[in-house]
């Protein structure tokens, strides 16, 4: 069997030692359990046992950041953390996503010695590469699809997320296709609703961008809800490729990784990856894991696109942590996997400098409901001011100043620079 091993960094909180900790992980998540049993020989725990790589202390403290966790006798009142790296041998679970989930993850986070767990970071080994060939379009073939090369792809999401009349939603389309918007999504909200079916929505939709087209020699990129159960999923993905769809958009957490994994089997266009529900795993910094670990996963499995929140959003996410997600889906994985961080909520045309400023990039999608939407010379000066944001970003020009030979941005700061 092959040597290689996957390696899982996790941020830890024990009220015993560190070493302990880490055996306990290191042993519940591959040939241990609570107590030695029948068959645990040393040569079995040789080959199929996780093992212990490497301990770093960081500080202590005197209250335990999660409930349920088991205090040694003569417990000195503190609470340890540190980082544990954890190699786990590859043949116990081999190349599959699922089950690499079940030992890096498991039962861990219930464990009575731990008081906190988080996973930090993961190391792959090839066989995944092999089994998973990850997107198929990513930032290159994006660029490609919509014709935007040297600055971000920016778009908007379908407003109100839910009632949204089929003849109002083709009125918006003409309205920021006209504007040369690149991009529109469905929310997250919205995917093969009763009230407005799939099909009804993907025949007006299409309609309506290949009439834009004929106008504007553009073509704008809409990405389809396909959200569903397994074999849903694929009927609501050929029905959109039939109508000329050009991009599908799978809410990540609803269909889970193998889920995405089987969507990008068959994927003839571009996986816009939606992470709504993320916040229940990493929300608190003691528990679930970090989005850098999470979005290797995506990757692996074939999201295109990936949401990584925005800059002063309105979620709770601080910014280091939208820049460390967004240069963690940036940085090559097997030599490519190249996936486009989209930044959403809560953004609008001045946050393209802070934006640019701390990610050193263009290679995003820059996503803004009502920031562009609610603009107050409508939908398409919003599309503008998102434009002109940018150029002031790259250009290194102070955004009030730019915005004084361009109207949109000019407005959009009267409306949205207050806050």
């Amino acid at each position: 069997m092959s040597e290689d091993r996957v390696v899982a960094v996790y941020r830890v909180e024990t009220p015993y030692s560190l070493e302990r900790a880490a055996e306990v992980i290191a042993g519940e998540q591959s040939t241990g359990t609570f107590t030695a049993v029948p068959g645990e020989t040393d040569a079995l725990k040789e080959r199929f046992g996780a093992r212990i790589e490497k301990i770093i202390e960081l500080e202590s403290v005197s209250a335990p950041t999660l409930p349920g966790a088991k205090t040694p006798a003569g417990h000195d009142g503190k609470y340890r953390r540190g980082l544990v790296a954890v190699s786990f041998p590859l043949h116990n679970f081999g190349p599959s996503i699922p089950n690499l989930m079940s030992a890096i993850a498991g039962n861990l986070f219930e464990l009575q010695e731990l008081s906190g767990l988080r996973l930090v970071d993961l190391e792959l080994p090839e066989a995944f590469a092999a089994r998973y060939p990850g997107p198929k379009f990513g930032i290159d073939g994006t660029r490609r699809l919509t014709g935007v090369y040297d600055r971000p792809i920016i778009g908007t999401i379908v407003k109100p997320s839910i009632g949204l009349d089929l003849k109002d939603l083709q009125r918006m389309i003409l309205n920021v296709s006209a504007a040369g918007l690149d991009f529109i999504k469905d929310d997250e909200l919205n995917a093969n609703a009763p009230y407005a079916p799939l099909e009804a929505r993907v025949k007006a939709v299409m309609e309506t961008v290949d009439k834009a087209a004929d106008v504007t020699g553009k073509r704008i990129m809409y990405a389809f809800n396909i959200t569903g159960d397994i074999e849903e999923m694929e009927r609501n993905h050929e029905l959109v490729v039939k109508a000329g769809g050009n991009c599908v958009m799978v809410s990540i957490m609803s269909v889970g990784l193998a889920g995405l994994a089987h969507l990008n089997r068959y994927s003839e266009v571009p996986i816009h990856g939606h992470r709504n529900q993320w916040g229940m795993m990493t929300r608190s910094p003691g528990l679930g894991f970090e989005f850098s670990a999470y979005q290797k996963l995506c990757r692996l499995a074939g999201a295109d696109h990936l949401h990584v929140n925005g800059l002063n959003s309105k979620f709770y996410e601080s910014n280091e942590s939208v820049v460390r997600s967004v240069q963690a889906c940036l940085k090559p994985m097997y030599d490519g996997y190249a996936t486009m961080p989209v930044v959403s909520s809560g953004q609008w045309a001045g946050m393209a400098p802070a934006t640019y400023e701390a990610t050193a990039t263009v290679d995003v999608m820059h996503l803004a409901g009502g920031g562009i939407l609610a603009h107050p010379d409508g939908a398409g000066a919003g599309f503008k001011s998102m434009q002109q944001g940018w150029e002031a970003a790259v250009q290194g020009i102070e955004l009030d100043a730019y915005a004084e030979q361009h109207p949109a941005l000019r407005r959009a700061i009267e409306k949205y620079g207050k806050g």
